[in-house]
């Protein structure tokens, strides 16, 4: 399951990681041929100005990983 959102700076980049973190599954974020962890917060800081596909696995129930998304592109 994917959505796509924009991520336009440093504070959001924080928060879609803290985000990522408090979840009970793995979130990872794609841009093109790169695929990270968003867990990792070193390598979410080169995808600021891009758009990023939010990526998680398909037992992630749509409700909530819907949450998760409208929280991450706020």
């Amino acid at each position: 399951m994917y959505r796509e959102i924009e991520i336009r700076d440093e504070a959001q980049v924080e928060k879609i990681n803290r985000l990522a973190c408090e979840t009970p599954y793995e979130v990872w974020l794609s841009a093109g041929d790169i695929m990270l962890d968003a867990r990792s917060l070193l390598g979410l800081f080169a995808l600021i100005g891009q758009k990023a596909h939010v990526v998680v696995e398909d037992y992630v129930t749509p409700r909530s990983f819907q949450k998760l998304v409208t929280k991450m592109a706020r």
